[in-house]
């Protein structure tokens, strides 16, 4: 495992579980992610990366939603010439 100030790293290979396979998230991840056994997470890919994410309060989505909204509204000109 390799922890970089920013994030945790793992290198994994998957379990064999029955008939599937299982991926074995350890401790320390789980930790900085804050999920745990009950959490939903929510599987992705883009043909190439899988990406697992935990499913967070629709609550808590609405209110980060509205606080981009807001930012955006506020700020967009200036992040327009930002990106320019």
């Amino acid at each position: 495992m390799t922890v970089w100030n920013y994030g945790t790293y793992m290198t994994k290979r998957l379990t064999r579980s029955g008939n599937s396979l299982a991926l074995v998230i350890d401790r320390p991840l789980l930790e900085a992610l804050d999920i745990d056994a009950d959490t939903e997470l929510e599987l992705s890919t883009d043909g190439d990366v899988l990406v697992v994410t935990p499913l967070r309060d629709p609550k808590r989505r609405r209110r980060v939603a509205e606080l981009v909204a807001e930012a955006h509204e506020q700020y967009g000109g200036v992040f327009r010439r930002l990106a320019e």
